[in-house]
């Protein structure tokens, strides 16, 4: 089994785990854990942590790396969305599924991020 199917296999669901979710198309992503979708919701991305791109705790290059991977993996695709809450920037907090693949721990996998241990109780996969 190579290396892509093998994290592709850890880290799909079964279809029942959330065909019963709704579905969104993501407009764009402003950076590595934020997206906007089409009808103007702006979703965080639940449990993980992405470098910033402004701001004092600003990483610009590593930030630009994870947006643009969000960017290319979501914009203009439906994807499944479990909503969780919302932050206190009225932001829909969310874990977001394209084609059986938790795109929260894909980014994790993927390096572009990091697993936010003060969430992460808000979802299973974190455990």
């Amino acid at each position: 089994m190579g290396i892509i199917s093998l994290l592709i296999s850890l880290i799909s669901i079964p279809f029942s785990a959330y065909g019963a979710l709704q579905t969104t198309i993501i407009q764009r992503c402003y950076d590595g854990d934020t997206c906007t979708a089409i009808d103007g919701e702006k979703i965080r991305l639940a449990c993980i942590d992405t470098p910033e791109l402004k701001g004092r705790r600003a990483d610009p290059i590593p930030a630009k790396k994870a947006r643009n991977f969000l960017n290319d993996l979501l914009v203009n695709e439906e994807v499944y969305i479990k909503r969780i809450t919302n932050d206190r920037y009225g932001r829909t907090v969310a874990e977001l599924y394209k084609n059986d693949i938790n795109v929260q721990e894909l980014i994790v996998l993927k390096g572009y991020g990091k697993i936010y241990k003060r969430y992460a109780d808000q979802c299973e996969w974190t455990r």
